[in-house]
């Protein structure tokens, strides 16, 4: 029999029910001065003599609660804001571009647009002790003067030639071209009716022919393997060498007088003559020539093909530089501003259809022409015969070699035309360059 206490907190059972297994609900009291939320007691089968003070529920009260400071950081030091200031503020531009860097209003609370990625705080809520951190776009100015990396000095040229290689009887002749450097870096230069081999790795020289009383040397050109070497002779003619086991593998026939330029493409020899014709070799066919380009008024002094081999230009002793297609026999462009002989031709290895040439003694002026459109993209008065041009593989600069009256070297940063070095030595035009397989 309960207690009558007991039969007003429990709770009425059938009467099959034994009061051991009896379910009781019980409320937990709460102290008066406490704060804590009422909470459901645990239910229980088994009989205790004391409430239990285990919930399985608990539902906070958030009244007092600030959810808009949660996660805040502290507001930084002006020391910290100050020292991570430039990288922030770069970071900030390589994400986003120099407009997100330098807002119009730095010191103003940022616009709707600018607030990407970020939550809102209840602006009518409690004043918070945090201040919010500044958007992810940056709200300075003046980025790109500040927090751009620093110039790098400008590069050391040596001013002193590395190597000095005697060179008898090398012809003082602007219309020929008679120096030459492999992919297996060796060195072929014409010198009188001979042609000597000079190996950069072990400077080892060879003789790699003699051509007789009764003939020249006028071009040499390699191969881009760097195994066959052609040459051009003062008859005409265009002969093929094996530079390794120094024996001619054939001779070509069909210019009328002598052979000053020569440029080898993956598989087609081109040559120029003071005859005024190009012609294509082939040499997987029979023929002396598979083609014949005719365009220029008086004698080719300079050839080269496009780095795709898909174009050829030529210069002539008529002024004229003309674009070739290597499906067509007539020329694409004819590029006439030149006022002297154009021999020094260059395409760049770092942008398609740009080509640069150079002038002679009347002219001085290196040219810098788009071949998709034929404009003269810009121009520069070197104040001496230009010779020769090459590109740097390795960076975008360009050398030029010069004549009268400076006999000098000179490097050219592209696009700005910046003077990189002068390089003096020669005590006459300097007519024939080269560039090392490395590019160095």
């Amino acid at each position: 029999m309960e207690s009558p206490q007991a039969r007003k907190s429990g709770i009425n059972l059938p009467a099959g029910m034994s009061s051991i297994a009896s379910l009781r609900l019980e409320t937990l009291s709460t102290p008066p001065s406490s704060a804590s939320p009422r909470a459901i007691s645990n239910l229980s089968s088994s009989p205790s003599s004391k409430n239990s003070t285990c919930s399985d529920r608990f539902i906070p009260c958030r009244s007092s609660s600030r959810l808009h400071t949660f996660g805040l950081i502290d507001k930084p030091s002006p020391v910290k804001e100050g020292s991570n200031e430039a990288y922030s503020r770069l970071l900030k531009s390589e994400l986003f571009g120099s407009d997100f860097a330098s807002p119009s209003s730095p010191a103003g609370p940022c616009s709707p647009s600018k607030n990407m990625l970020r939550f809102k705080t209840d602006s009518s809520g409690p004043s918070s002790p945090f201040s919010p951190s500044p958007s992810i776009f940056g709200q300075y100015s003046g980025f790109s003067n500040e927090c751009s990396t620093p110039p790098k000095p400008p590069r050391k040229v040596p001013k002193t030639p590395n190597k000095v290689l005697d060179a008898p009887s090398l012809q003082d002749d602007f219309y020929l071209n008679l120096v030459d450097w492999s992919s297996q870096n060796t060195l072929a230069v014409g010198l009188g009716t001979c042609v000597y081999l000079w190996s950069a790795s072990n400077s080892k020289v060879t003789k790699l022919c003699d051509l007789g009383p009764y003939d020249g040397v006028c071009s040499v050109q390699w191969t881009k393997e760097g195994s066959f070497i052609s040459i051009g002779t003062n008859l005409g003619q265009v002969q093929i060498w094996d530079g390794t086991k120094c024996k001619k593998v054939r001779t070509m026939a069909g210019h009328q007088t002598r052979t000053g330029v020569l440029a080898w493409n993956s598989r087609i020899l081109a040559s120029g003559s003071r005859d005024r014709n190009i012609l294509q070799h082939d040499m997987r066919v029979s023929s002396d020539f598979i083609g014949k380009l005719v365009g220029h008024k008086s004698e080719v002094c300079g050839l080269k093909w496009s780095c795709d081999d898909r174009e050829l230009a030529s210069g002539g002793n008529d002024n004229q530089l003309l674009v070739w297609n290597q499906h067509s026999q007539q020329p694409t462009l004819r590029l006439t501003e030149h006022t002297a002989a154009v021999k020094a031709i260059a395409w760049s290895p770092h942008q398609s259809n740009l080509l640069v040439s150079g002038g002679g003694t009347a002219d001085r002026c290196i040219r810098f022409w788009n071949t998709t459109n034929g404009h003269q993209l810009n121009h520069v008065d070197t104040g001496s015969q230009v010779c020769n041009l090459a590109w740097s593989k390795n960076v975008n600069e360009l050398v030029s070699t010069h004549g009268y009256s400076q006999n000098q070297i000179m490097v050219w940063k592209y696009p700005s035309l910046a003077k990189v070095a002068t390089l003096t030595g020669h005590s006459m035009r300097v007519l024939y360059l080269a560039m090392s397989p490395d590019g160095q």
